[in-house]
């Protein structure tokens, strides 16, 4: 019996959550777009939305009803400012949080940044059998979030286990 697995590509939405960000100038929402369609993995939306709960979970009620998103990947608005919103905005749609996401992102983060990682508050969980990633918006958590997590366990070769290997089972009941 043979231990290799096939690539599963994946359709993941990207959504950039800021007031100041443009098509022109998201550096963030361009790398994940970039390294998950280079990973094998197709583009299934992008946009922006400014920092606000109800457009945040507005789009994101649109993905989760959507079978044909797997993933969303959020940017920005993880922080401790007034107008930062995400977590708030999306953790009520999780049916199950993955604490361990928000966790392992700080721990790896800290490698980089130091004390500066305790300001993130990246969350992460499955809604309707999608799987949500919000980490912070700055290219370089971006950069520590794919390479250190998702690149890896939105990969179905690797073991012992990962994230692709439990979606056809999300939604049991």
């Amino acid at each position: 019996m043979s231990n290799h697995r096939e690539f599963i590509p994946l359709n993941i939405a990207i959504l950039t959550i800021s007031d100041s960000r443009t098509e022109d100038n998201d550096t963030s929402g361009h790398f994940l777009v970039e390294k998950m369609c280079a990973a094998g993995h197709h583009k299934a939306d992008k946009r922006i939305v400014p920092d606000n709960i109800y457009n945040i979970r507005s789009i994101l009620s649109q993905w989760i009803e959507n079978s044909d998103i797997q993933v969303v990947i959020t940017t920005g608005g993880t922080g401790l400012t007034g107008r930062d919103c995400t977590p708030e905005a999306v953790q009520i749609l999780f049916d199950k949080p993955i604490e361990g996401f928000g966790e392992l992102f700080r721990s790896a983060s800290f490698e980089e940044i130091k004390t500066s990682t305790i300001q993130s508050r990246s969350v992460a969980g499955v809604a309707n059998g999608t799987y949500i990633f919000c980490v912070p918006g700055s290219t370089g958590a971006c950069k520590t979030a794919w390479h250190h997590i998702l690149q890896a366990q939105l990969d179905y070769r690797t073991r012992p286990c990962n994230f692709v290997e439990m979606m056809p089972r999300l939604l049991e009941r």
